[in-house]
This record gives structure tokens, C-alpha cells and sequence, in this order.
């Protein structure tokens, strides 16, 4: 019963959620013939039998009886007398059996034990998550906030396992309370140590793609397949889907009545603006497309360079632009090409890049994130709108004005 009391006292790991009896007796018996290699310098010839119903187990030694004067090793042999305190008709030669009590491994060596079995059990259950959560890697999971931190959100699932929402996952739009339930995906786990750290993410295109899945039933049944999605979080999205059905308006039924289907998807990111086009493998078209809600005109395209440029009327050019460049930037890498704008009836134009030995190329660079390549495009633009949309001072803009108004002034 000595060593059952001690076992009873490893409460740590009696009612463990996440391991079964086979796999705590194995770990219990691997513990065990660690302590007695550190007591007696091997476990060879050591037998551990576990009774998994009672929780109890026995420890056997069996030794070799020698001669009194002939013990060499006292963990492997035992002498005659020895033997017969055991059993008085032992003869040198036969095999003793003698039960080993926890106890008798000493108080410190039974601390030892159990600090070794709660960290086996603790790395077993670390293993265990670690496994669990790297099969959900690119699915939805919810958890509860549990603590706001300035770079991250701690959050804790059901089984009480910890999932860190960096500040970077984030949409910008996000604001959480303790208490509440967040959704994203899990985007990567690592171990950090003997413990796993488990990531989500809620600005991953990933995300809006497998809430496409949760909200939009023919988008779930594979009716509709997402075949390409970009994000600006919190900003603007494009998702690309199509149908293998000619009877299904995929577009129509993703975004559903007035709206209705995309609401919900577009409340969960912040009001992020969502746009559901059809793909197309013509690239001339998928561009088009790409760029609504702008009317395009034109559309030429480089494939060696992945280089296309877009002919749109003057009053078309802002809408294929957007708020901040987003649209045009969206469509770029939905589409995989780099896309500059021309407006039509312009005639007379200079590429930016003719202005490089005035202009530095960073400052171009700022002009091209918005889509204005050409000098015209630029000039065409208020200046206090530029200063907006662009991380350029006043200053710096005023001077490429004045450049590009020199050049057709000339």
C-alpha cells in the first residue's frame, strides 16, 4: 500500500484531461526506471508491474545469489546470507526476487520522481496541443478574450489552451473586451521550449476565404469555389469565385439579396469593403473585372514583364484608383499583373520614370502605390489629396508639381 499512497499523492496528473491510462502507465514506468537508474546505476534487471484498475504498482529486483566473499556488484548479485534472510533454502546460483518500496528510494530521490512525472505528463499534454492545433492551421477557431496586452491579445479557448492574437493580426478596426468571443484562423503554431504557442490571425486573406465557406451555403457544399482573395484589413477586399455550374451566378449568390449574404462577413472585419467579381482565365477580362467599379476601355497586356496597361476614360481613372490606391493595388495582386492607367484623349503624356534624374525613385515609388505613373496623372490630382493618400510632405509634392509643369510648359 506504500507505493499506491505515494501515487495517490501525484494529484497533478490523476484526472489529466488530455491523457489515457496506456499512455500514463507507459510514462509511469518510464519515470520509474529513470529513478531507479540514478539509485542503483542500471533498471536491467528491475521488473515494474502496473495494475492500471487499482493504480498501484510493484517494483521487483531479481539478483543472482553468489558466495558471501564473491558480491562484485550488490545491484546485480546477492550474497548467500542475504538471500536466506529472504528465503533460508536459497542456494548460490538461483534467482532472488525482492519488491523495492518507493520509499526505500528516500524522500528526495521520491521528490525528484514526482517533479520528473508532472513535467512528462506536462510535456505530453504540450505535444498533444501542439499536434491538435497544427492540424487547424487555416481553419476558423473562436476563443475567449482572457488578457489585452499592448502587442498582443491573449485569448483561451474551452480547454483552457492559450492562442495569441498579435497586434499585427489585428484589423486595425479591431477593439476587444475581456470576456468576449474573437474569431480568426489559426495561422501557425511552434513550440517555444516544451510549449506550444499558438498564433491566429484575423488579417490573413485566409480568414475571409473560410468565412466565405461558414456563411455562404453553395461556397461550403463546393457550388461556388473561392479561387483568389486579397485583402487590405479593415480596408478593402477582392475575392475572385467561380462555378462549375453555368445555372449559379456565383457573384449573386455570395453577395445574396441587397447584400444580405455579405453582411455578416463584412461586419466580422470591421466594415472591411468587399469585392465579389467572377474569375475569368482571360487575363484581359480578369483585369477588367478586377478593376470595378471602374469601366475599362483597353486592356494591353506584357506577359513577359507581367506588365498591363489600362485605357479609361478621364471621369473612370479615380474610381479604378480608389480610396488611398487600394483598388488598383487590390487588382494588381489579384490579378498578378502591375498595372498602370492611361487616360483616354490624353495624347501627350511622360512616364514618371523620365523624371528620375529630378525626381528620386522612392518618391516615384509613392506616386506608383496610388497609381499615378504618369506625369499627367499627377497633375491631373489636388494636391492636398496627393498629401493624403501618399506619405509624402507638402513640401516634397509641391517640388514634383512644379517639375512635371515645367516639362509641358517647355
Amino acid at each position: 500500500m506504500e507505493n499506491l499512497a505515494l501515487i495517490e499523492s501525484f494529484s497533478e496528473f490523476k484526472d489529466d484531461k488530455l491523457i489515457d491510462r496506456v499512455t500514463l502507465m507507459a510514462i509511469l514506468e518510464d519515470v520509474f526506471r529513470n529513478a531507479l537508474k540514478k539509485k542503483f546505476g542500471s533498471d536491467d534487471n528491475f521488473d515494474i508491474i502496473i495494475n492500471p484498475d487499482k493504480g498501484d504498482l510493484e517494483i521487483w529486483r531479481n539478483r543472482i545469489v553468489v558466495a558471501d566473499d564473491e558480491v562484485e556488484d550488490d545491484n546485480q548479485e546477492i550474497s548467500l546470507t542475504e538471500a536466506r534472510k529472504i528465503e533460508p533454502d536459497f542456494e548460490v546460483g538461483e534467482d532472488v526476487s525482492e519488491e523495492v518500496k518507493l520509499i526505500d528510494l528516500g524522500r528526495r530521490s521520491i521528490l525528484a520522481l514526482r517533479q520528473n512525472l508532472i513535467s512528462k505528463i506536462h510535456e505530453h499534454d504540450n505535444t498533444t496541443v501542439y499536434k491538435q492545433f497544427k492540424d487547424l492551421i487555416g481553419e476558423i477557431y473562436t476563443a475567449e478574450v482572457h488578457h489585452i496586452r499592448h502587442k498582443a491579445v491573449i485569448l483561451l479557448d474551452d480547454e483552457g489552451n492559450e492562442i495569441l492574437l498579435p497586434k499585427d493580426k489585428q484589423i486595425p478596426s479591431d477593439f476587444f473586451r475581456k470576456g468576449e468571443n474573437v474569431r480568426g484562423i489559426i495561422e501557425g503554431v511552434e513550440l517555444k521550449g516544451n510549449k506550444p504557442m499558438i498564433i491566429m490571425s484575423r488579417t490573413a486573406p485566409a480568414f475571409l476565404e473560410k468565412l466565405f465557406e461558414q456563411e455562404i451555403p453553395e461556397v461550403f457544399d463546393g457550388l461556388i469555389s473561392v479561387k483568389r482573395v486579397v485583402r487590405i484589413p479593415g480596408e478593402k477586399a477582392k475575392v475572385a469565385v467561380d462555378s462549375y455550374d453555368d445555372r449559379i451566378d456565383p457573384v449573386g449568390a455570395c453577395v445574396g439579396m441587397k447584400g444580405s449574404r455579405i453582411h455578416g462577413i463584412v461586419r466580422e472585419l470591421g466594415n472591411e469593403n468587399i469585392d465579389v467579381i467572377n474569375f475569368t482565365n482571360n487575363p484581359q477580362l480578369f483585369i477588367s473585372r478586377a478593376l470595378s467599379p471602374a469601366r475599362v476601355s483597353l486592356v494591353t497586356l506584357n506577359d513577359e514583364t507581367m506588365h498591363a496597361e489600362v485605357l479609361l476614360k478621364p471621369e473612370e481613372v479615380s474610381k479604378a484608383i480608389g480610396k488611398g490606391g487600394f483598388n488598383i493595388r487590390l487588382a494588381g495582386q489579384l490579378t498578378g499583373y502591375e498595372i498602370d492607367v492611361l487616360r483616354e484623349g490624353v495624347e501627350e503624356d511622360v512616364e514618371l520614370t523620365e523624371f528620375s534624374d529630378e525626381i528620386e525613385a522612392w518618391v516615384i515609388n509613392e506616386f506608383r502605390k496610388i497609381g499615378l505613373d504618369t506625369a499627367k496623372s499627377v497633375l491631373d490630382q489636388d494636391v492636398n489629396d496627393l498629401i493624403r493618400r501618399t506619405d509624402l510632405e507638402e513640401e516634397t509634392i509641391l517640388e514634383v508639381v512644379r517639375i512635371l509643369k515645367e516639362e509641358f510648359d517647355d
